[in-house]
């Protein structure tokens, strides 16, 4: 919502599995990826997204994980979040991603 409320297009999905079948229509600017879903994790995800789509978009790593960083380098993530952050912090990762001003 927050995002929304910046005016960015936000999609959601409720795993790996269905964002990889939505992505098929589209090219985001950005994936911001949770590590722990169900059906199809972060890990699957990234390795079949990678697999399937060009050109690459960043990827930001949302985890809860102890380690985000490791889990962010695992993939070869853009960037990392760990949860919980800051909506700020979410904000301005985005915008430097992006290169686009809030």
């Amino acid at each position: 919502m927050a995002l929304s409320d910046h005016g960015y297009q936000v999609a959601t999905a409720p795993d790996g599995a269905v964002a990889l079948e939505m992505m098929a229509g589209f090219q985001p600017d950005l994936v911001l990826l949770d590590m722990r879903m169900p059906a199809m994790d972060g890990w699957s995800f990234s390795s079949a997204y990678r697999k399937t789509r060009s050109p690459r978009v960043p990827i930001v790593v949302l985890t809860a994980a102890r380690d985000a960083g490791a889990s962010a380098a695992e993939i070869q993530a853009d960037g990392f979040l760990a949860k919980p952050f800051e909506l700020q912090d979410l904000l301005a990762l985005v915008e430097r991603l992006l290169g686009k001003p809030l």
